[in-house]
């Protein structure tokens, strides 16, 4: 078998090779070089310039929740949106938003301390010194309190940690955790203090992690100085994002709202996020064991774990009424298909100026809606409604497009053909995540998008990127992976999704496809991530100087919303949705199998004394308890409707292919009902019941983890059934998911019949 980086030369020697317009996913092989054209003149109408324009005016102020100069952007996106012929308009919700009156932190043993909880300004930054306006670090959901306790310092305080906790004896029962951002979402770290009897959490960013263990500090570098604070959102997402007060329907001004008490993704912990500087007295002051090794960060002292002698006093006191939010919402309307909604969105709203979270992605988007006004007002209409949203209050909990999407829900699931999302806009690598299903679609739209470093396509380098990465000392199974796909394939994989931005409640409420696309990598603005020194002269020095990837997403996603819109029939590829489905049943079949040895390997040392013998006798140490059995699940309904499903697919894949070469049903009615099958196609992977404990996430296929925050679990009902060993839920899922499959494969069969007559098993 050749190695990676003989593919890589090989791949690298035939990028010289002349190119050929292929025909395009979706489109009848003679309006290939029309559709090209089209995106020739949608290139011309960007502007670099505009970018940093726009970043530059947007960021001038603070931007959070109902800040004045984030209603000023919300109109101003508005007039925008107008003067480039877009039909729009601002939709207005009204949702629970707790801003801080009151907050304070102290050491009040062994030593006295006073938390500064402030960013002061940073020389040659023009707007950090404009926090007048801004409300002060905190994370929003968190609850109210005044509590003095002792200090026990937990990493970076996910499930794993608390495990070693428990084997050293330290229980951080009636006590304050102490544990830094980082390997999870940080939402997870407060509610699994709470679970296990702590009565506050700070949260602090570790030098190692964002600062000076990672580059220089801001100003001198793009890195967290030592007064920086990594504000965000605590609200129980995994359970469900959006208004708390009004899950599954949209928070309009008379909707009916759960009582606050009762209120369930509300943490009733109080939780502070500090910075390293305001972190390291507080650490310094706990004694009791010392931290294992790579639970070391980067501050220059020995890391105990405690518990005590710190004690600190934590008082968080808050507004908790409704405030509005602004959603501006734009429509060009389709000429063909008016009812087929094509929809992108951006947050607008930050935790303070946000020039790079989020105002890089909502550049890149005002920049593709002045182009397409421009093609409008030279005479091209798209076939499909375009939708292009401006949401408001996505920091606090992706609340302004999850309450237009409940709204909405209805008229979603009759119209929406996809939704393509991005956030953030850096230098770098085209990152790209979403459904299987338009991983074709993705591919050809960034082999026709120069990289503006390079000669060669976004597509190119990313492969490049790839297969180094799967080349890599310690690179993980799925890099591997990822760069055999990458040396063979025409397509790179797109990333699985699970929550984390504004593509939350179309995927998994809704049901409908989602893209997730920006470029990064090669920036450094992880270390002002949601803090006051993510400004426009923080971003231009370290994010994307000259706006060249602005211009390089807007190119991107632009293409894939004009195919989207234009396309002869939606440019899906199922085929590649299906192997991948396959390939999460095989990887859970895999799972099941691992978890019985691991299982019977640590009950036998458990047994042996194996764990005590091996621990340090001077050291508290508890054993982990036996573990029951790993039943045999049966997989084989699965299996089966995952099997059906491939073949399903392809049939399809293959009739639409024929049909776009040889012609598509005559009629409007087939031609409308060929249309809607196409669709709607993912929304046969949805239950209305939803998930375990969660009826919110609708998706079969894709949701966040429970114990993951953002990150994505696939076939998350079985999947999280089997880690949780809950073996009666896990054959439960593993039905449901295969009924789900032969839905999804019984429409691919039904657009099969009606392009041949005959069906696939014919």
């Amino acid at each position: 078998m050749r190695s990676g980086l003989a593919l890589l030369a090989s791949f690298l020697a035939a990028l010289a090779a002349p190119v050929v317009a292929a025909p395009l996913q979706g489109f009848r092989p003679d309006r290939t070089e029309g559709q090209l054209a089209l995106e020739r003149r949608f290139d011309a109408g960007l502007d670099r310039a505009d970018y940093a324009a726009w970043i530059e005016d947007m960021s001038a102020e603070p931007n959070h929740v109902g800040s004045p100069h984030n209603r000023r952007n919300a109109e101003r996106t508005l007039a925008q949106f107008q003067e480039w012929g877009w039909e729009a308009r601002i939709e207005t919700f009204h949702v629970l938003y707790p801003t801080p009156l009151e907050l304070r932190l102290e050491l009040v043993a062994p030593t006295a301390f006073t938390a500064r909880l402030h960013e002061p300004p940073v020389p040659g930054d023009r707007t950090s010194g404009r926090t007048a306006d801004a409300l002060p670090p905190y994370n929003v959901y968190g609850a109210d309190g005044d509590v003095t306790a002792e200090l026990v310092y937990v990493n970076y305080g996910m499930p794993d940690d608390y495990r070693e906790l428990e084997r050293r004896g330290i229980d951080v029962r009636g006590r304050i955790v102490i544990v830094r951002y980082g390997g999870g979402w940080r939402g997870l770290k407060p509610k699994l203090a709470h679970e296990r009897g702590a009565v506050g959490c700070l949260i602090y960013s570790d030098p190692r992690d964002d600062g000076y263990g990672a580059g220089d500090t801001y100003p001198a570098g793009g890195f967290r100085p030592a007064d920086g604070v990594q504000r965000g959102s605590v609200l129980d997402m995994p359970v469900y994002p959006g208004d708390p007060l009004t899950p599954g329907r949209g928070a309009t001004e008379h909707a009916a709202r759960l009582p606050l008490a009762e209120a369930p993704t509300v943490l009733r912990i109080p939780v502070m996020p500090i910075s390293y500087g305001d972190a390291q007295p507080l650490l310094a002051a706990l004694g009791g064991p010392v931290a294992p090794a790579d639970w070391r960060g980067g501050l220059p002292l020995t890391y105990h774990l405690g518990p005590g002698p710190a004690k600190a006093r934590m008082v968080i006191r808050s507004d908790w009424s409704l405030k509005p939010i602004h959603n501006v919402i734009a429509r060009l309307p389709g000429a063909g298909q008016p009812d087929q909604w094509v929809l992108r969105g951006n947050h607008r709203d930050a935790w303070v100026f946000g020039a790079w979270d989020p105002l890089s992605g909502h550049a890149a988007m005002m920049a593709e809606a002045k182009a397409l006004g421009a093609l409008v007002r030279a005479g091209w209409r798209p076939r499909r409604t375009i939708v292009y949203a401006s949401w408001d209050a996505e920091e606090p909990g992706l609340v302004g497009s999850t309450e237009w999407a409940e709204e909405h829900a209805d008229e979603l699931r009759r119209k929406a053909v996809a939704y393509v999302n991005s956030d953030t806009n850096t230098r770098g690598f085209l990152r790209a995540g979403g459904s299987p299903s338009l991983q074709v679609l993705v591919a050809e739209a960034a082999g026709a998008v120069r990289d503006p470093q390079l000669p060669m396509s976004a597509l190119e380098r990313l492969r490049a990127k790839l297969l180094i990465d799967g080349e890599r000392k310690g690179a993980t199974d799925e890099q591997r992976a990822v760069a055999r796909f990458a040396a063979t394939e025409p397509t790179v994989p797109l990333v699985p999704l699970g929550s984390g931005t504004d593509f939350t409640a179309f995927l998994d409420h809704v049901g409908i496809p989602v893209l997730s696309l920006e470029y990064g990598g090669e920036d450094q603005v992880a270390g002002c991530y949601h803090s006051a020194y993510d400004s426009f002269d923080h971003y231009r020095r370290f994010g994307d100087p000259g706006s060249h990837y602005g211009v390089a997403l807007s190119q991107t996603i632009g293409r894939v919303v004009l195919r989207l819109a234009d396309a002869d029939v939606p440019p899906f590829t199922y085929a590649i949705m299906a192997d991948t489905v396959g390939g999460y049943i095989t990887e859970l079949r895999t799972l099941v199998d691992g978890m019985r040895e691991k299982t019977d390997r640590a009950n036998r040392l458990v047994a042996s004394g194996a764990f005590a013998s091996a621990a340090d006798p001077a050291e508290a140490y508890v054993p982990p308890p036996l573990e029951g059995p790993v039943p045999f699940l049966d997989f084989a309904p699965l299996g089966s409707a995952a099997e059906r499903l491939q073949a399903s697919a392809r049939a399809c894949d293959a009739a639409l292919a024929r049909a776009l070469e040889a012609g598509l049903p005559a009629g409007a009615a087939a031609q409308d009902e060929l249309a809607e099958l196409l669709r709607g196609a993912e929304l046969a992977l949805t239950d209305p019941a939803g998930l375990p404990g969660r009826p919110w996430y609708r998706h079969m296929i894709y949701a966040p983890g429970l114990q993951t925050g953002y990150g994505v679990k696939t076939v998350p009902g079985l999947r999280e059934a089997i880690e949780e060993r809950r073996w009666d839920d896990a054959e439960r899922y593993a039905r449901i998911v295969a009924e789900r499959l032969s839905a999804y494969a019984d429409r691919l069969d039904q657009v099969t019949r009606l392009l041949t007559g005959v069906p696939p098993t014919a």
